[in-house]
């Protein structure tokens, strides 16, 4: 109950702000290369962390872009874990050396439709001095239009600097998504990467650090992203 009181108090008074998000922007005269849409945003660059919460919990954050191609950061919010919780609170003692985390990394439109997504699952376990085991899935999503079109992934990999008597397993996921479809049907304007990396420690904690490239984008498009 101490842990999560005290991450809810980081997170209301803008603790986490220090770490949460940096971005870049291309300069305004470049917006308007790809579509001539004023609206338009080339060469965005965004990035964050957020810590791993409680069990049965979950942070999420919300990034937009807004006007200029400015990015606007949300509040980062604690909230019950998405479906079943098993038995967080019951588990034996002995069961905390077996941990696992989440993340997601999700790029939605202006219409709130996903485009493309990370995510990784992550367990580890570890004895109080070293993370004695390690593994990490990376699985990614995106979204397809009529007559064979719209987003797909041109690339994906992952890797880890360690699996097994590490003082931290850091694990990275990336992948990279190009569209070619209604929007845009010379495949040549959009292109989203995502870079997400779980840091899995011998003291049962976790944190989770994510990077996103926008080749072009719009003023509206909001990036998604956490764990749990």
């Amino acid at each position: 109950m101490r842990n999560r009181i005290a991450l809810t108090a980081a997170l209301t008074t803008g603790l986490l702000a220090l770490t949460v998000a940096s971005a870049t922007a291309a300069p305004n005269e470049s917006r308007t290369a790809a579509s001539g849409d004023a609206r338009a945003c080339a060469d965005v660059k965004l990035s964050g962390a957020l810590p791993v919460p409680p069990a049965g919990m979950a942070v999420r954050q919300n990034v937009s872009i807004g006007p200029d191609c400015t990015p606007v950061l949300g509040p980062a919010r604690l909230v019950p874990k998405a479906g079943p919780v098993a038995n967080a609170q019951a588990a034996p003692a002995a069961a905390a050396a077996d941990r696992q985390v989440r993340s997601w990394s999700e790029m939605y439109d202006c219409c709130n439709i996903r485009m493309t997504g990370l995510y990784t699952t992550s367990d580890w376990s570890s004895d109080g001095t070293v993370v004695t085991t390690s593994s990490t899935d990376a699985t990614q999503q995106w979204n397809r239009e009529p007559w064979n079109a719209g987003w797909s992934l041109k690339s994906s990999g992952k890797s880890a600097d360690c699996v097994a008597n590490c003082a931290v397993s850091t694990n990275v996921a990336d992948a990279s998504f190009t569209y070619k479809g209604i929007f845009d049907p010379t495949g040549n304007v959009y292109a989203n990467t995502h870079r997400s990396t779980v840091a899995l420690k011998a003291d049962g904690t976790a944190s989770c650090e994510f990077e996103v490239d926008l080749k072009n984008t719009f003023i509206g498009w909001n990036w998604q992203r956490g764990c749990e």
